[in-house]
């Protein structure tokens, strides 16, 4: 045989080359499946482990190889090739320790590929029953590092005493990286998974509460709110039926009055039973004021009426929530599950809210049956009305505040990236929250001026200024349809003395109707001029026309008359929010309109008005520390505002009722306090008190947020801002640096760019 250069090879030469030839061809085949492996590792992770140990076990020519990850202190199999059933079985039962009576607790503690050459000659091997079953004698492992970290080993065994070269050492360390790689894809990718899922059920966590919002805020139907409210219940906390109950105080006991997921025979059987307040699981969990969970309905010694009857219909384990209004007992909501089991602390935290709309949906059903009840006189019920009204609307306000703020946080990207069919259903319940508010806006306002609540505050402003903005608050929408709008001021008006804020509310209001209903390419027209002592405004479109019959229905509450076909959805409360407001103010509201040939809305306001002025906000003087202390009993308006405050370069200190916050204030000197009204025990105006009235925390500036409109009184208090839930995030942090609490810099810097994401 002849060579290179006409050298003869020896036979024995040859076939090692060759040999060593056909290993490398072999390796090269075996390396290109791992790597095409792992390319599809986060697809079929267990399927990529199976392709590196039977090409460790082929390349390195033993009988059998396997891949272990380490969990606590002791093995799992993770994959095997060539092992028997039961050395499997037996590994199952008795894994391997994380110590020197195995080879793979050896590769883990000295973090380096070992091998022992005979099992039966090695003193320290301690598993001489594995060894029996499957009968090996050379055993090699390598360990799997991650991060600098052992995840598991990759370990070989051959039956026969035959040590593993240098060659196959080395294929088994490469062999050994790769399954790692594996691993870290697999955390990687489980991780991206939770992240995703995680992401996914807040936001449908928030689409059911825009939901159930929406129903508690369109229906007084009991049955049809406590339905909804029930069905989301179930589906979000991932239970298998449930029910809610209505507390009959006079008889100390609860009555189911909605039910989800259940048979007619259950729910005939539940309401055919008495569920005590003294005797009961439900009515335990009322009188303490926290959910009671049973994991194990079997486990329970002695059942009540109400457990039992669901243990005997085949429910194994249950969740009561009470539904409370305050220190008063409203019902309880409860939910339930087929199979045994803990319920996590997110959803009891997650039904606790539904039990709070809960709570505001019997509420808001109790005020309507006392108000039917006393249909007899006009009057009273016109008043009952107007303070149902605004009940409801201040109500509405803790829950829609955390619709809209998460909304904004999440559309901000300030807890991650959001896919687009994420951002775009963000955006539809932001839309929904914001419209939402707008009613409850108006509803609130008509109700004040129905009871005589409203308070007006005079300024002298220019009139041109408050026309100019009315249209700027239209001009985009304007555009989209191509309307062009118009604006005359009589040269002779300078300025006018009246409320600024109610003024620029009507002439938004008239200019949204105009824009509106007037037909793409139309004009709107607005005009101003003195009218005597009077500032006469008109709104001018070249819509539709008003029939006759509609022109004073239109004024109604809740009527939008038959103007052709709507663009948009409307409250039906703004033109007869507009003509109160100015009557209030002491002028007059007009209509002219033909049909076909458009219409023109038109008012009158004094030029003077005596009104007296609302106390202005006191700017705070504090000096910036980095505390900020925030008193509020809702959980889902405390995370809000954290939220808000996250990357000001301040910590929050969260207190739940009055009594705490007070104790919080005094212990940490705090730049501001955050405060809510409606707390339970002592409330926000006593808490406030009490800080005026202490010389250690006098001069601390406090925010009031709450649901309540009362300005003018929490300033009197000495609060040194006031806002009205729902709040913004950009409101909250400008009162804070109005008050000194935080610095502009810091709160522009810690602004996220609209639209992007935090990375």
């Amino acid at each position: 045989m002849v060579g290179e250069r006409g050298h003869p090879v020896d036979e024995e030469r040859f076939r090692r080359l060759e040999r060593d030839y056909s290993d490398a061809t072999e390796q090269l085949v075996a390396m290109n499946e791992v790597l095409t492996a792992l390319g599809r590792s986060s697809s079929d992770p267990d399927a990529v482990l199976e392709s590196v140990v039977e090409s460790a076990r082929r390349l390195c020519r033993c009988e059998a190889a396997a891949a272990y990850l380490i969990d606590g202190d002791h093995f799992v199999l993770a994959t095997s090739v060539g092992f028997s059933k039961e050395f499997v079985s037996r590994i199952g039962e008795q894994p391997f320790t994380i110590d020197r009576g195995t080879l793979l607790g050896r590769v883990t503690v000295d973090r380096q590929i070992t091998q022992i050459p005979d099992v039966l000659d090695d003193p320290e091997y301690g598993r001489q029953d594995v060894q029996r079953i499957e009968g090996f004698r050379t055993t090699m492992a390598a360990p799997m590092l991650l991060d600098d970290e052992v995840v598991g080993a990759l370990s070989l065994v051959r039956t026969e005493v035959d040590p593993f070269d240098e060659r196959e050492i080395g294929l088994l360390e490469a062999f050994a990286a790769q399954a790692a790689i594996v691993v870290r894809n697999v955390h990687l990718v489980r991780e991206l998974e939770q992240r995703g899922t995680e992401l996914a059920r807040r936001v449908q966590q928030l689409e059911a509460l825009s939901d159930v919002g929406a129903v508690v805020s369109s229906s007084l139907v009991l049955d049809e709110v406590l339905q909804n409210i029930i069905m989301n219940a179930v589906r979000f906390s991932g239970c298998d039926g449930g029910s809610i109950m209505e507390y009959v105080e006079e008889e100390r006991c609860f009555s189911v009055r909605s039910a989800y997921a259940s048979s007619t025979e259950l729910l005939r059987k539940l309401r055919g039973i008495r569920v005590e307040l003294e005797t009961t699981l439900v009515g335990r969990a009322a009188m303490e004021g926290h959910p009671i969970a049973v994991e194990d309905l079997d486990a329970v010694e002695q059942l009540d009426p109400h457990l039992k009857l669901l243990h005997d219909d085949g429910w194994r384990s249950m969740l009561a929530v009470p539904v409370l209004r305050g220190d008063r007992i409203i019902g309880a909501l409860v939910v339930r599950r087929k199979r045994p089991g803990t319920f996590s602390e997110e959803t009891i935290e997650f039904l606790e809210t539904f039990a709070s709309q809960s709570a505001l949906a019997v509420w808001n059903a109790q005020l309507f049956r006392e108000l039917e009840t006393k249909t007899a006189e006009l009057q009273v019920v016109s008043q009952h009305k107007s303070e149902f009204l605004a009940s409801m609307s201040h109500e509405l306000r803790t829950p829609l505040n955390a619709v809209i703020g998460f909304s904004e946080v999440l559309l901000e990207r300030m807890f991650g990236d959001l896919n687009d069919r994420q951002d775009e259903y963000l955006r539809d319940i932001l839309s929904s929250g914001r419209h939402l508010l707008q009613l409850l806006n108006d509803i609130l306002d008509l109700s004040k001026v129905e009871a005589g609540r409203m308070e007006l505050s005079t300024s002298h402003f220019s009139v041109r200024s408050v026309m100019e903005y009315g249209i700027a608050m239209v001009r985009e929408r304007a555009g989209l349809h191509g309307i062009t709008v118009t604006l005359e001021v009589d040269p002779a008006i300078d300025g006018i003395e009246s409320d600024e804020l109610r003024i620029k509310q009507v002439l938004v209001n008239l200019l949204s109707n105009a824009v509106k209903f007037t037909p793409d390419g139309g004009h709107v027209d607005v005009a101003a001029r003195r009218d005597g002592d009077e500032l006469a405004v008109t709104v001018t479109d070249d819509g539709p026309g008003i029939a006759p019959d509609d022109r004073e229905r239109i004024f109604e509450s809740f009527q939008q008359g038959r103007r052709g076909p709507q663009r948009e959805e409307g409250t039906g409360l703004g033109l007869t929010l507009c003509r109160r407001i100015v009557a209030l103010l002491g002028g007059r509201m007009w209509l002219e309109s033909e049909v076909g040939a458009g219409s023109t809305f038109g008012f009158t306001v004094p030029m003077r008005h005596p009104v007296p002025r609302s106390l202005a906000a006191q700017d705070g003087d504090g000096r910036h520390l980095p505390v900020i202390v925030v008193v509020d009993d809702d959980r889902a308006s405390l995370d809000l505002i954290t939220a808000y405050l996250d990357g000001l370069g301040v910590r929050v200190v969260r207190g739940r009722d009055g009594s705490e916050g007070i104790e919080l204030v005094r212990a940490h000197e705090p730049a501001a306090v955050i405060l809510d009204i409606r707390l339970p025990g002592m409330d926000g105006w006593s808490v406030l008190t009490a800080l005026r009235a202490d010389e250690a925390t006098r001069d601390i500036p406090v925010v009031i947020v709450s649901i309540l409109d009362e300005r003018s009184r929490g300033l009197a208090h000495g609060a040194a801002d006031y806002l009205v839930k729902p709040v913004g995030r950009d409101d909250l942090v400008g009162a804070l640096r109005r008050v000194g609490a935080v610095d502009a810099a810091v709160d522009d810097a810690a602004s996220p760019p609209r639209g992007g994401g935090t990375g």
